[in-house]
């Protein structure tokens, strides 16, 4: 810091902006504007009126402006028209991040940090409701709370990270942005993997179409999590300091020792990250181009993704929802011409001893004979060996193949230690199905092997991944069986089919998704949407999908693909890790940088 600079603080002991950022309070002669921003927060004692005292400026514009930031980047995951927006989710964090460094305490810090993630995470998955209210039977209030609990509970681990990095924080802009990333890597990773994981939301998938996504292939949604995160501490470092310079400089409020560049730092730094991706970017494209112009030689295979719409209250009733089911899709199984027929998780809503007589032998004979091949969805299992929400293949001269859902839904298909009495309180069916396998086979047609994942499995990236340990086995095209009608027909639709784009980024595998309410789609290995059903319709979607990678070709294999299969999301624990210790030991031995 300056010491002349240091003189002219207002603040004791001199307040960080001080050592890097002009900001007009800090020379001021008079009372303070309320538009003067202070990193260490607030007003100085000496000119503070007794009422702002007790409500300081600083404390109400965080509890105000935090829920506010928090509901843009909810929003920059999927607007009303259902497309992410890259751009908002970078100014949210930004907004936070700024508010965060100006922390004066570490209960401070934590508590900005939790409120706004409990905000951003509320409105992220306030679809939730839905589920707990319309279907669950719950109370509206207990509805609400529930949600706001869930969201309370899981912004706990970015209020630890806010702590962190008020520990950790250095001076310096690139410094303090990159240990904020490593805090938020940590948090997001933790949310993600702790007490079965919850990752929704995540700030990455805000990216899918955004510069950030050729990164998907080399580091996944947490890795693009971390950059996109680095970038919004930057910039909002920039909206903070170039304002502060120039104005200050406009009114003549001070001639402080103080360079353009040094205070144009963090606009450097983001400008040299954006420039490092632009050209990345444009090196990824051509090498893209290449492998596309070789796929487009490769034979593609026939769909048929069926989408019922039978509705969710009447979906398992047996008089009404059963019947439905069966009678649409056992129609669509016997009149369909397409190579691969695809139907959604619990498209058969009922055990086979539960289905009339035959109907399963009727309807798949088409399947068992000829050239045609049949995925549904459907519960499998006896109360002795354990109930299952498994995916049945059938294909001409195979034994009938089986997925069973590894990663089960809390309070949907099991129910947490302590948690009984929530789940009594809601009538949902489901929630007492046994795990498979972690890692299972694929379903081999046409020379391509199909991989399911069902429902929510697709949010796991890392899990997905383990597939492709064993090049000789990994899949060349996925396929989601969803059936999110639970959450009604609102984002949370939209919400998932980013999640789904973001898996086909980072594994570079066609997505296929079929599912009874929306979005049920198909998703080309660059993450693209090339054929979409319309949501809460019945419709049947016909396309053709082409499979990336071959037996044993290791070439195909993404370098996510590759650590993640192996190692899981350990290596990123690893660089947050050593980046949250090793940085602020590296800028507090070095002479103090901007």
């Amino acid at each position: 810091m300056g010491s002349a600079r240091a003189r002219n603080c207002l603040h004791r002991p001199p307040c960080a902006v001080c050592s890097a950022v002009t900001i007009w309070h800090c020379t001021l002669p008079g009372p303070l504007p309320l538009s003067a921003i202070c990193r260490s927060g607030g007003f100085p004692p000496s000119f503070a009126p007794s009422m702002l005292r007790l409500l300081r400026p600083d404390r109400l514009a965080a509890f105000f402006f935090l829920p506010l930031l928090g509901a843009l980047q909810a929003w920059a995951l999927a607007d009303a028209q259902g497309q992410p927006n890259w751009w908002a989710q970078l100014l949210a964090l930004g907004g936070f991040f700024l508010f965060l460094d100006g922390s004066r305490s570490p209960w401070q810090a934590a508590w900005r940090g939790w409120w706004f993630a409990a905000c951003w995470l509320a409105a992220a998955f306030a679809w939730l409701y839905t589920s707990m209210h319309v279907f669950g039977g719950l109370p509206a209030p207990l509805a609400v709370a529930g949600v706001a609990a869930l969201a309370g509970a899981l912004a706990l681990y970015y209020g630890v990270a806010a702590v962190l990095y008020w520990y950790a924080r250095v001076h310096g802009y690139l410094g303090s942005a990159v240990v904020f990333a490593a805090c938020w890597t940590l948090a997001e990773l933790a949310r993600g993997q702790w007490l079965t994981g919850f990752p929704w939301g995540a700030i990455g998938y805000a990216h899918v179409d955004g510069p950030l996504a050729p990164l998907a292939r080399w580091v996944g949604v947490y890795g693009i999590g971390a950059v996109a995160a680095l970038a919004a501490a930057l910039l909002g470092l920039s909206l903070a300091a170039v304002p502060g310079y120039i104005f200050g400089r406009f009114i003549h409020v001070a001639r402080l020792p103080v360079s353009a560049p040094r205070l144009l730092s963090p606009l450097l730094w983001l400008g040299a990250l954006t420039a490092g991706l632009h050209y990345g970017g444009q090196w990824q494209a051509a090498q893209w181009a290449q492998a596309d112009a070789a796929l487009a030689q490769r034979p593609p295979v026939r769909l048929a993704l069926l989408q019922g719409n039978i509705p969710i209250a009447e979906k398992f009733d047996p008089s009404t929802g059963v019947m439905d089911s069966l009678n649409w899709y056992g129609r669509q199984f016997l009149e369909r011409k397409e190579s691969l027929v695809i139907a959604p998780e619990t498209a058969i809503p009922v055990l086979e001893r539960d289905l009339p007589s035959s109907y399963l032998e009727v309807v798949t004979a088409p399947y068992r004979s000829g050239q045609q091949a049949l995925l549904t969805g459907l519960p499998l299992g006896d109360a002795a060996s354990g109930y299952t929400n498994s995916v049945a293949g059938i294909r001409p001269g195979e034994p009938d193949y089986v997925y069973s859902k590894s990663h089960l839904v809390p309070f949907g298909e099991f129910v947490p230690p302590m948690f009984q009495w929530f789940n009594d309180l809601m009538n949902i069916p489901l929630d007492s199905f046994s795990r498979g396998l972690p890692v299972q086979p694929s379903f081999a047609w046409q020379g391509e092997r199909f991989a399911p994942n069902i429902c929510y499995e697709d949010l796991f990236g890392e899990e997905l991944a383990r597939r492709f340990a064993d090049p000789s086995q990994a899949p060349t095209v996925l396929v989601n069986f969803s059936n999110i009608g639970w959450f009604g027909d609102g984002v949370v639709i939209d919400q998932h089919l980013h999640i789904s784009r973001m898996r086909a980024l980072e594994l570079e595998r066609p997505m296929v998704r079929a599912t009874n309410t929306g979005a049920t789609a198909i998703i080309d290995h660059r993450g693209q949407v090339q054929a979409r059903a319309e949501r809460a319709s019945v419709q049947v979607l016909s396309g053709q999908v082409r499979g990336v990678g071959q037996a044993g070709e290791a070439d195909s294999i993404t370098p996510y693909a590759r650590w993640a299969g192996h190692a899981g999301l350990w290596p990123l624990w690893g660089l947050a890790l050593c980046t949250l210790l090793l940085v602020p030991i590296v800028m507090r031995r070095l002479p103090r940088m901007a």
